[in-house]
């Protein structure tokens, strides 16, 4: 298996359990997949979740910042919702459910990295100015899950839905999609720069 998942800290996992143990935030949930499973739920695929806050030609490695613990919530063979826990200063507490898109996607690109010769320490990359979401493979399995350094080698799968230009599922190599999206990012000149007076 060339996934290591991370373990996730446990008080984000048992904030999770308590979560789905709990009649009340389950039904508040707006997870409507959620609500009408029967059967057991489990938190499974626990992913550290990574927001890259700005792109820039900076020439430095981008780092990233921790953010939330992501387990995927399975209802027998497959994931019907997904579950965040965040750090608070009292520790790590349940944020919230969801589903969507995002769900699925997530596990077709788990089960693409699987297939990989390569081993990898799975972890979520949200790139908000591009309202995009990857699963970053990170090739540093024993590396601290909660560092934020993206290696020039490690890979990024791009979720569906992905931003206009840049395909879904296809396995990038960091040195070659960050150009990608820092060209998209990256502000064109200014209309009254040059302009004559």
């Amino acid at each position: 298996m060339p996934l290591l998942v991370p373990p996730a800290p446990a008080p984000a996992l048992r904030s999770v359990l308590a979560a789905l143990g709990s009649p009340t935030a389950v039904l508040e949930a707006r997870t409507p997949a959620l609500r009408s499973v029967q059967g057991p739920l489990s938190p499974e695929v626990p992913l550290p979740v990574h927001v890259l806050d700005r792109i820039g030609p900076s020439g430095l490695a981008p780092r990233t910042r921790l953010t939330a613990w992501r387990f995927l919530i399975r209802s027998s063979e497959r994931a019907v919702a997904a579950a965040d826990a965040m750090l608070t200063p009292d520790g790590w507490a349940f944020s919230h459910f969801f589903e969507g898109p995002y769900i699925a996607s997530t596990e077709l690109a788990l089960r693409q990295a699987e297939t990989v010769t390569s081993r990898y320490q799975p972890r979520m990359l949200s790139i908000p100015e591009l309202y995009m979401l990857t699963l970053w493979l990170h090739e540093d399995i024993e590396a601290d899950p909660s560092g934020g350094t993206l290696a020039p080698t490690d890979l990024l799968v791009p979720l569906a839905p992905a931003p206009p230009g840049i395909a879904a599922h296809r396995p990038h190599r960091v040195a070659d999609l960050l150009p990608v999206m820092t060209l998209r990012i990256t502000p064109g000149p200014s209309p009254l720069l040059g302009s004559p007076a």
